[in-house]
């Protein structure tokens, strides 16, 4: 059985969908971190394959950040 996070307004106080941006702004924001490290990684292997998909990994990430920032001041003004 798949345990399901019950994250309802009754339970945080914040609208699910508020709650949803923050949690994609926040990992998403978590992953480019990780991402900076993995590129770090690639580098000292001298892999350029590697580099380049975890580049294009740290941009999807803080592209999805970026955009999960918009939506959410916008729906909290």
């Amino acid at each position: 059985m798949t345990s399901v996070v019950d994250k309802s307004n009754s339970n945080t106080g914040t609208k699910d969908e508020h709650y949803d941006l923050i949690s994609v702004l926040y990992h998403s924001l978590e992953n480019v971190v990780t991402y900076d490290q993995y590129i770090k990684d690639a580098q000292e292997a001298d892999d350029s394959e590697l580099i380049l998909f975890f580049l294009e990994l740290r941009e999807s990430n803080f592209h999805a950040a970026s955009k999960a920032k918009r939506l959410l001041k916008e729906r909290l003004n």
